[in-house]
């Protein structure tokens, strides 16, 4: 059993949101990474892939998702579950948002039309 504390969580910031790491496999040594999104009103993630189903669990807050060509409007209490290897982007609501997002250990992104992936901090 891993205890990992609040004060151990791992923080990734970007110019979209703050990415709060509760486990992974570097964290707590998980095969499941579950993190907290934390974005800002009206920021917006790029358009990219993940070769990997992820589920986000929105707490608090509103968003917008588009996921290959569709366009969904989130509020505290919904969950999206986005599958893999299509294109998406997750931009924040007037009052910003909150989510608690989980994928497989070891999920790649990529950015549409590039063969380049790369394991983003708050998963590895």
């Amino acid at each position: 059993m891993t205890l990992i504390r609040n004060a151990e969580a791992r923080r990734t910031e970007t110019s979209a949101a703050v990415m709060t790491t509760f486990a992974s496999p570097t964290q707590g040594e998980a095969s499941l990474s579950v993190w907290r999104v934390d974005s800002a009103a009206g920021s917006a993630g790029p358009d990219h892939l993940i070769d990997a189903e992820q589920v986000w669990t929105f707490l608090k807050g509103t968003a917008t998702v588009r996921l290959d060509g569709e366009t969904l409007s989130v509020a505290a209490g919904d969950t999206v579950v986005m599958p893999a290897d299509v294109v998406r982007q997750v931009s924040a609501g007037s009052e910003g948002f909150t989510a608690v997002v989980a994928a497989p250990a070891g999920a790649q992104a990529s950015m549409p039309g590039s063969a380049d992936k790369m394991l983003p901090p708050w998963i590895a």
